[in-house]
């Protein structure tokens, strides 16, 4: 495949993160964003969660078209027959099946054997074919489980009628190098009979590398979220993967459905929903990703926007790139931002407006559009 399936859990993962459960109208309004958006699965919830979820679920199966809708179930019968309740009404659905292989969660958490485990996820694959075509298993903190039983399991739900067999580094241990070389395994393990899936938490700061570099061994579907948001740091953000593919094409070459435009207002929709937006220095849609105050920066940016800039705001559906005026600017920056208030400043007037607007932004955190006009037209005037 040259293309990777983008599988968004924003609203099922994402909204278990503290401060973002969502009602189900906000979950329903954020569904349709994300099929506007293009993500080819979409994971609405947990249905045997709460009656709330179950309802959110629903109503997305009964009223999104475009992705895959998509339910998580513990290896459970109960919550696979819920799952697939709440599915009924999808033209398109899935069943996402889940338990944890690694030792410290069969031994602590299950108390189950790694034959109990493999029982168990087996009969869950198969419970979950009587109600869908399209079956994903997961297995919970896959990269702190032994990579022979993983795979032992990987080939054992395939062979149950899993299509789709992810690989969560459910509590973000992985580095890229260790998460690459496991993909790889699994890969090899399951052949062409099954996606292999990559799903990374951030508690390294490593979700999205840990991602890319299992995209590189393989995997073509990425597990995500919008803003990143999702257990503990958070889950590997959509935005990230997504651009980095696109924009990397020459290293990875491979692409996703997702309509770039859409990210940055997707972005705004769920901060709206949710108690907090991304931190302003955030990749792709924070508020300073495009916006430039070094005065080196600004100059390189004002004579060629790549210079200082890989992308083009207008691709993720940030309006444009900004220049903040502070003591950091340079002349260039102060000129054009004059200009653009309605005063030329040239020579000896530039000179002077820059010495009186460096010993204000010197003052204080910054300078508004008010103060900037104001220094610039008294330079003017002392130079006429």
């Amino acid at each position: 495949m040259d293309r990777v399936l983008i599988f968004d859990t924003t609203l099922r993962d994402g909204e278990q993160a503290c401060g973002c459960s969502m009602t189900a109208t906000e979950k329903l309004r954020l569904a349709a964003l994300l099929a506007e958006l293009g993500v080819d699965h979409l994971e609405a919830g947990f249905p045997i969660a709460s009656e709330g979820d179950f309802e959110a679920v629903s109503r997305i199966a009964r009223d999104i078209r475009g992705p895959v809708i998509t339910a998580l179930a513990r290896a459970k019968t109960l919550d696979i027959e819920r799952a697939a309740k709440a599915l009924s009404a999808a033209k398109r659905s899935r069943i996402h099946t889940f338990i944890a292989t690694s030792p410290v969660h069969r031994q602590h958490k299950l108390k189950l054997t790694q034959e109990q485990v493999l029982d168990a996820a087996v009969e869950a694959v198969r419970h979950a074919r009587r109600f869908s075509d399209d079956v994903e298993f997961s297995a919970e903190d896959a990269t702190r489980t032994e990579p022979d039983f993983l795979c032992s399991v990987a080939r054992a739900v395939v062979e149950a009628g899993a299509g789709t067999v992810n690989i969560p580094d459910t509590v973000g241990y992985a580095t890229p190098e260790d998460f690459s070389a496991l993909i790889a395994q699994v890969v090899a393990a399951v052949g062409d009979r099954a996606v292999v899936s990559v799903h990374c938490h951030n508690d390294l700061g490593l979700a999205t590398a840990n991602s890319l570099a299992g995209v590189r061994a393989g995997a073509r579907q990425v597990e995500c979220t919008l803003n990143g948001i999702g257990e503990r740091a958070g889950n590997a953000a959509l935005e990230e993967v997504v651009m980095a593919l696109r924009t990397r094409q020459d290293a990875y070459g491979l692409e996703t459905a997702i309509q770039g435009p859409g990210l940055y207002p997707a972005s705004q929709a769920l901060v709206e929903c949710i108690s907090f937006g991304p931190q302003p220095n955030k990749a792709i849609v924070g508020r300073n990703a495009f916006a430039h105050e070094a005065g080196i920066h600004q100059d390189g940016f004002l004579k060629e926007r790549t210079t200082y800039e890989i992308m083009d705001p207008k691709d993720v559906g940030v309006p444009e790139s900004r220049l903040i005026l502070g003591k950091h600017s340079g002349r260039h920056a102060l000129k054009i931002r004059a200009g653009h208030l309605g005063q030329t400043l040239e020579g000896a007037a530039l000179e002077r407006a820059y010495q009186a607007f460096i010993a204000l932004a010197d003052r204080q955190k910054g300078v508004s559009d008010d103060e900037i006009l104001r220094i610039a037209q008294g330079a003017a005037l002392a130079t006429a």
